[in-house]
């Protein structure tokens, strides 16, 4: 739904991560194995996040947890269901928004470490998707 966009300076604009179609209540897998670093809330939104031994933290947003902090997960081991509130209200679908970070404030883009082989495509920000 919306692609990865690196910030030019750490206070700058971007989007942290990539943002994947997935409908509510859905289960959300860690992407590697890990340990849950965070499962809870930040602001107003339920998070997860997994330390991966390579040194990636990966986050996982906004996801119900079904996991607790210092739980150890297997790669597709279920982290817990996707609930609303991500994606923007025009775009008529809920997401998933995907993190990774090598340090507390370098963020990679994630698709690329799970070496996926991914298309996004991107629609303009005014396109009515209702009709």
């Amino acid at each position: 739904m919306r692609a990865f966009d690196a910030p030019s300076a750490p206070w700058s604009p971007g989007h942290r991560g990539v943002d994947l179609e997935l409908a509510v209540g859905a289960r959300v897998v860690a992407a590697a194995d890990g340990v849950v670093a965070f499962a809870g809330t930040v602001v107003d939104r339920p998070v997860v996040s997994v330390d991966h031994a390579d040194g990636v933290r990966t986050t996982y947003e906004p996801v119900r947890p079904a996991v607790r902090e210092g739980q150890r997960v297997a790669a597709g081991e279920t982290i817990g269901h996707l609930e609303a509130g991500h994606c923007p209200v025009l775009r008529l679908t809920t997401c998933l928004h995907l993190g990774a970070r090598t340090a507390p404030r370098t963020y990679v883009d994630p698709l690329r470490l799970l070496g996926a082989d991914v298309v996004v495509r991107l629609l303009p920000e005014d396109m009515d998707l209702a009709g």
